[in-house]
């Protein structure tokens, strides 16, 4: 919950359903989420980052403030596709992110992904 993950622009893209979840936790219409939360890139959504790069949802202080409704992407973390299926993905991972035990193997770590996914 330190918030690495939520640093960066245009990372956490949201689906149609997600929209409407998010736009329902903040009692407000999916189009107003959209235009005052999201960014169009290639045809997708994405949520839009605040002055200092970090997920407009995110606070220091609170941690996520969607955090009950968050995007699947958010939920994932740390066990993406590509870092479950890559050695050296994983390795990356593991030195960036504080959340990964800096112990673990890389065959723990897939262990782990299969009692969280």
């Amino acid at each position: 919950m330190c918030g690495e993950c939520c640093y960066g622009e245009g990372g956490i893209s949201v689906n149609g359903e997600e929209i409407e979840k998010i736009a329902k936790f903040m009692e407000i219409t999916s189009e107003a989420f959209i235009s005052g939360f999201c960014q169009e890139k290639g045809g997708r959504f994405s949520i839009k980052t605040d002055p200092h790069g970090f997920c407009m949802f995110y606070e220091k202080q609170r941690g996520c403030l969607i955090h009950r409704v968050k995007p699947g992407i958010c939920s994932l973390w740390p066990f993406y596709p590509a870092i479950l299926k890559e050695m050296d993905n994983w390795e990356m991972v593991k030195d960036a992110c504080p959340g990964i035990n800096p112990e673990c193997s890389y065959q723990d770590f897939l262990k782990q992904s299969k009692r969280k996914i």
